[in-house]
């Protein structure tokens, strides 16, 4: 299926800003069951300059520069994007203790590259309780990916989404115990629940379509994805208790939030600060 994504933001500041500097990850990946047809990136005031560069991720970054006062900051990135509807399959079956063992060994790129993802980031400290609560669906001897999907639907039912009940700077550990947030914390948290097993899991950011009976739709959307030895990266939406597949738009990923923020920077003047955004995903023919 081809969807059409837009995502607009604005900025309405109380003071005039002097200038700014900022970046924007707001251009889908290319990979393996997503090609990416078209993408452009508008910014207004319209910027001194602007760079386009690749992170250590691999996320495609846009950086830019602007220097004339302004009261209104405007960001609008539209893309057109060809997702594969083909149901994700082939993953091996491999008890989660040994797959951890496997990527702690790092036998191969594949694994060495997954390793990195087994350890505490910004947003994501470790806990006991985060352990704990994963040890519920990782009995010893079960299959990671029958595991990984249970984890998901417990969270699922487990939390309740609820938007603006937190904030990104809410430690995540609070927001485990109020059991409520949005798709970033529901990801959050059942990254920090494979990690405290050692298990890779990565921060997904995207777009899921507007309208679809999800939950985390009109705005940036998250997930996670797990690796599996000998099958590579396997998604999950817990916020939506699905299986990414043909309608999730990757735009990014990390450790966290934090390495795939949308749109971010520094600004020399505004005072308060007024945040609006919108994310429009509509497909532009039907499903092959």
């Amino acid at each position: 299926m081809v969807f059409e994504t837009t995502h607009t933001t604005h900025y309405l500041y109380q003071e005039p800003v002097v200038q700014c500097l900022s970046e924007a990850r707001l251009t889908p990946r290319l990979f393996t069951g997503q090609r990416v047809l078209a993408s452009r990136l508008q910014v207004h005031p319209e910027p001194a300059s602007m760079d386009e560069r690749v992170d250590y991720f691999g996320n495609r970054v846009h950086s830019f520069s602007i220097f004339r006062s302004h009261g209104r900051f405007t960001t609008v990135a539209t893309s057109v994007v060809d997702l594969d509807a083909r149901e994700p399959g082939g993953v091996p079956e491999i008890p989660w203790e040994q797959a951890r063992d496997e990527v702690a060994r790092q036998p191969d790129e594949a694994t060495q590259a997954a390793y990195e993802f087994t350890f505490e980031s910004p947003f994501v400290p470790p806990a006991p309780e985060f352990a704990d609560y994963a040890r519920l669906a990782f009995r010893p001897g079960r299959d990671l990916a029958e595991a990984a999907r249970e984890l998901c639907s417990r969270i699922h039912r487990d939390f309740t989404y609820l938007p603006k009940s937190t904030a990104i700077d809410m430690p995540l550990l609070e927001v485990f115990r109020r059991r409520c947030g949005v798709c970033q914390d529901f990801s959050h948290v059942m990254i920090a629940a494979l990690r405290s097993l050692r298990l890779p899991t990565r921060y997904v950011s995207g777009y899921i379509p507007s309208g679809a009976n999800f939950q985390g739709a009109e705005a940036s959307h998250a997930w996670v994805s797990v690796f599996v030895p000998g099958g590579g990266w396997l998604a999950f939406d817990p916020t939506n208790n699905v299986t990414p597949s043909g309608r999730h738009v990757t735009l990014g990923w990390g450790r966290d939030y934090g390495d795939v923020t949308p749109l971010k920077g520094i600004a020399l003047g505004g005072g308060h600060q007024t945040v609006e955004v919108e994310v429009r995903v509509q497909p532009l023919e039907a499903p092959r």
